[in-house]
């Protein structure tokens, strides 16, 4: 018994943490194309992989207490980090989705910032500086001919 549930944790905490540092690394990569600069990146990164490490390590916790008897050690083992990668596997795609909605919010500020300047460049281009414009002219239906 002893053996095998020491053997599941070190397995279950390998995994966690080789995959939270591929999250940690994609994700600076993925959050960077967004025009983040360096230091945004590596603070949204780091709260994330803390995130992420807590969560699946507090999972692994709770399935480590499970018990599980299929009368051999190793199948004991075996079934519990199957539970294991099912849940980094959840978490994993979570951690995903939550980095692909901070970069798709970045680019649309991004856009939104690019045309607003787009259109105040228009706007000095087409203004007559000093001259007043003149008011549209708005006929009622009311005015006699």
């Amino acid at each position: 018994m002893g053996d095998s549930y020491v053997t599941f944790l070190v397995l279950g905490i390998v995994l966690v943490v080789v995959d939270g540092q591929l999250i940690y690394r994609s994700g600076k990569g993925y959050l960077k194309r967004a025009a983040y600069d360096d230091e945004q990146v590596g603070g949204m990164m780091k709260l994330t992989a803390v995130l992420f490490h807590l969560v699946v390590l507090g999972l692994l916790a709770l399935v480590s207490i499970i018990e599980i008897n299929t009368g051999d050690p190793v199948k004991n083992v075996v079934v519990k980090l199957g539970v294991v990668l099912l849940l980094l596997a959840l978490a994993h795609g979570v951690t995903m989705a939550i980095l692909a909605r901070i970069r798709d919010r970045q680019m649309q500020q991004q856009l939104a910032d690019q045309m607003a300047e787009e259109h105040r460049i228009y706007e000095e281009r087409h203004a007559h500086v000093g001259e007043p414009r003149p008011a549209p002219k708005i006929e009622s239906p009311y005015s006699a001919p």
